[in-house]
């Protein structure tokens, strides 16, 4: 029989551990709460904000396309100006943001309405990169319904009024895939809290760019 002791401080280091993960979820559940809409009732933005995820060298992920098929449909219903895609622009992830902007420019988003930013390598760069590079302080944001709250709450932390549109198409036809994603959550809330609390700089810091800020408020 295993040592009582033993088992005690085993449950007892599990709870310990299982404590942050549950009040960090419980921080972006209260920071990003009435914040989630469907397409036709969110509220206007000037910019959307897709996220990336894995790329191929000529097409999107399912998953990817997914975000990119709700910012098409914000686009034809005006609930949006402009896109931002935002993700890792380098060779070794097939140029993210490149492989969004032919999707929407392909679904019927005009070029001109499309800026990249080849340098969201997580999402709390992408957050802060959207203020301090872009000069956004409002933005409709656009993922899987499982990390659109936390990039709400990312974003409300950094003074971005932040709403979100969710896909919710991955659920059902991902489902272990989603169900994955929504457990990486969990641990994905701890990191932001450090990001949050250090207040660290993005990987890549570059100066202010207000094109895409002032090309939003003419759309």
């Amino acid at each position: 029989m295993p040592d009582r002791r033993l088992l005690t401080a085993a449950g007892t280091l599990a709870l310990l551990g299982a404590l942050p993960v549950a009040a960090s979820a419980a921080r972006v559940r209260w920071l990003s709460a009435g914040r989630t809409h469907l397409p036709q009732d969110v509220p206007h933005r000037g910019v959307g904000m897709v996220l990336g995820a894995r790329a191929y060298p000529t097409f999107p992920s399912t998953f990817l396309a997914a975000r990119l098929d709700v910012a098409v449909e914000l686009y034809a219903r005006g609930k949006i100006n402009a896109v931002l895609v935002t993700g890792d622009g380098l060779p070794r992830s097939f140029d993210e943001p490149k492989v969004m902007k032919d999707y929407l420019v392909a679904h019927g988003v005009p070029a001109t309405a499309v800026f990249e930013d080849g340098a969201g390598f997580d999402t709390y760069d992408s957050c802060i990169r959207a203020r301090d590079t872009f000069g956004l302080t409002e933005l409709t944001v656009i993922s899987q319904d499982y990390h659109l709250p936390r990039i709400i709450a990312i974003c409300r932390e950094l003074d971005i009024d932040a709403v979100g549109v969710p896909d919710r198409t991955i659920r059902r036809r991902r489902g272990p895939k989603w169900v994955r994603g929504l457990l990486r959550e969990q641990l994905a809330n701890l990191k932001m809290e450090w990001d949050l609390f250090t207040r660290r700089r993005p990987q890549r810091d570059d100066p202010l760019d207000p094109t895409l800020r002032d090309h939003s408020l003419r759309g």
